[in-house]
């Protein structure tokens, strides 16, 4: 009898545990589904660079070209409180202050006029140059076959690689007095165009320069921004009756719109250089009344004219100015809940 009873309990007790290890492994296993995240520490700083120690040292030498050639660099701009004479070196030059800056703002006729020239070039690349690859993009991205799309995005990427010494030769050959167009004009009794050389049709040149050496490169950004909309997106608006200009309104340029708002950021902190090289290359046929910028009154002035401390202003005026445009421009974005370039 005794017997019969321990066997009866230790039977009790066995269906008692497993109760429990039942009852404990479904509350794990409730745990485990329900999928709440473990808290983990972060990692420490010399843990993560021995991780990461790969990544690290094939982006050092990137790192050090932008550290000397960006960052070390911007102590040169102390020449623009100075006389600076290369000769004397920034130890021995004279301190003259903010004397350099009064003469750019006291009327220098040389100056305003290069400040005209690039806020109208700004301008004009604004509203004609930046448009152009959206454009460019909506309409490659329409094209229903992808060789062709491939062929044609090959030949308009060509001319990016091309230096300006090129483009203007290329330009000139076929605008020139005695390029393709007028020849072709003069073989048959007709008036020649006056293109090149002439400084009122100057802007117009400069902005179809621009539009055709860098439009086909530009439109990279928009393209893989158009590849990852989602294309279930234009499939409804299709059944629900949604023409194809609907759908490039209400899906297309919504999508592309973060790109769109950051370039447009970036142009803005960039948007008085317009163009060292493409200018100066063009200057001598128009004169300096039409074709004078900041950036070529900078060479003017400190490299042919040896005033280096003026041409030093001239250069950190313009960075804090692209500098005000960026955050001013950034924090628009924001206000409309867009990201910009960066949050802080």
């Amino acid at each position: 009898m005794t017997a019969v009873k321990e066997s009866a309990a230790s039977r009790r007790a066995a269906s008692d545990g497993s109760a429990r290890g039942s009852s404990d492994g479904s509350s794990d296993g409730g745990a485990a589904a329900s999928g709440s995240p473990s808290i983990r520490r972060p990692l420490p700083w010399w843990k993560r660079l021995a991780r990461d120690r790969a990544v690290l040292l094939l982006a050092l030498p990137g790192m050090a070209v932008i550290v000397v050639f960006q960052y070390l660099a911007l102590g040169g701009n102390v020449i623009a409180f100075q006389d600076y004479q290369p000769y004397l070196g920034v130890e021995r030059s004279l301190w003259v202050g903010f004397e350099n800056f009064q003469i750019l703002f006291s009327g220098d006729p040389e100056f305003l006029a290069a400040l005209r020239n690039t806020l109208i070039i700004t301008l004009l690349q604004t509203v004609f140059v930046f448009p152009a690859p959206i454009i460019l993009a909506l309409l490659l991205h329409s094209l229903v076959s992808n060789r062709v799309r491939q062929w044609v995005q090959s030949i308009l990427y060509l001319p990016h690689f091309l230096s300006w010494v090129i483009v203007v030769a290329v330009f000139q050959q076929i605008l020139g007095g005695a390029g393709l167009i007028n020849n072709f004009l003069r073989s048959h009794g007709w008036e020649p165009l006056d293109i090149i050389g002439n400084s009122d049709a100057f802007y117009a040149l400069l902005t179809s320069q621009v539009i055709w050496k860098d439009t086909g490169w530009a439109t990279i950004l928009f393209l893989a921004v158009l590849a990852g909309i989602d294309k279930s997106l234009y499939e409804a608006s299709a059944v629900d009756g949604a023409s194809r200009w609907r759908q490039t309104w209400h899906i297309t340029l919504p999508g592309m719109r973060p790109i769109i708002i950051m370039l447009l950021i970036l142009k803005l902190g960039d948007s008085l250089s317009v163009g060292f090289e493409q200018l100066i290359l063009q200057q001598q046929a128009v004169g300096l009344g039409v074709s004078d910028v900041l950036d070529t009154y900078v060479y003017n002035q400190g490299v042919l004219g040896g005033f280096w401390g003026v041409a030093a202003a001239v250069g950190l005026v313009k960075g804090l100015i692209g500098l005000v445009l960026v955050l001013v421009a950034n924090k628009t974005a924001h206000a409309f809940g867009e990201e910009g370039v960066y949050r802080a």
